[in-house]
This record gives structure tokens, C-alpha cells and sequence, in this order.
């Protein structure tokens, strides 16, 4: 079974940067990890970061120029370098996949970010 695992997720304070990770646990062959969400409390799931098979990129709200997302495909991992962090970036982060074959959808357990003085 594929799975999307995010990571790097944290408490930092305005201005800062971190960068997520979401390793999926098959190769390319089997999955595409295509981009970033976030949920906030209290609100519903946006797209963040989007990233296609040929690279390139999408991004949505206040991440551009902020945000950088990228993929490795010979380790099958998604980036997201987030730059300037803003009290409003607090949420939940997910990365999202799709299989190469067929139509299954693949959502990580996320992980939170906290931007906080």
C-alpha cells in the first residue's frame, strides 16, 4: 500500500523558514506526489504548491514568492521550502499523490507548522 509520509514540521517565529519533506514509499513508477496542502483550524483544505510531472510549478495565495516547492524523483520526495513564515501559515500540512496506474488518490497524515512570537 502507498504512503505519503510528511515531515519537518515545527514551531517557529515570524520571518522564519522551514522546509517539509513527504517521502512516498514507492517509487515513480507506482506514485506522483504532486503537491502541497494546508488546513488551518477551523477551515477548510487549500492547495499551496503544485508541482506536474515535467516540474513545473504552481502557486497559489501569498506563497509566491515565498515558498518554493520541488521533487526529487530518483528518491521520490517532495520539498517545500516555505521563506518568510507569516502567523497565517499556521496549519496543517499534506502532500498529495496520485497512482501512475488507475485513479488512487494519496494524502500524508501531515504535519503542523506554527508560526508563532
Amino acid at each position: 500500500q502507498v504512503k505519503l509520509v510528511e515531515s519537518g514540521g515545527g514551531l517557529v517565529q515570524p520571518g522564519e523558514s522551514l522546509r517539509l519533506s513527504c517521502a512516498a514509499s514507492e517509487s515513480i513508477d507506482v506514485v506522483r506526489i504532486m503537491g502541497w496542502y494546508r488546513q488551518a483550524s477551523g477551515k477548510e483544505r487549500e492547495a499551496v504548491a503544485l508541482i506536474n510531472i515535467n516540474g513545473a510549478t504552481t502557486y497559489l495565495g501569498d506563497a509566491t514568492g515565498r515558498f518554493i516547492i520541488s521533487r526529487d524523483d530518483t528518491m521520490n520526495i517532495l520539498y517545500l521550502q516555505m521563506n518568510s513564515l507569516k502567523f497565517e501559515d499556521t496549519a496543517v500540512y499534506y502532500c498529495r499523490g496520485y497512482s501512475v496506474r488507475g485513479s488512487n488518490e494519496y494524502w500524508g497524515q501531515g504535519t503542523q507548522v506554527t508560526v508563532s512570537s
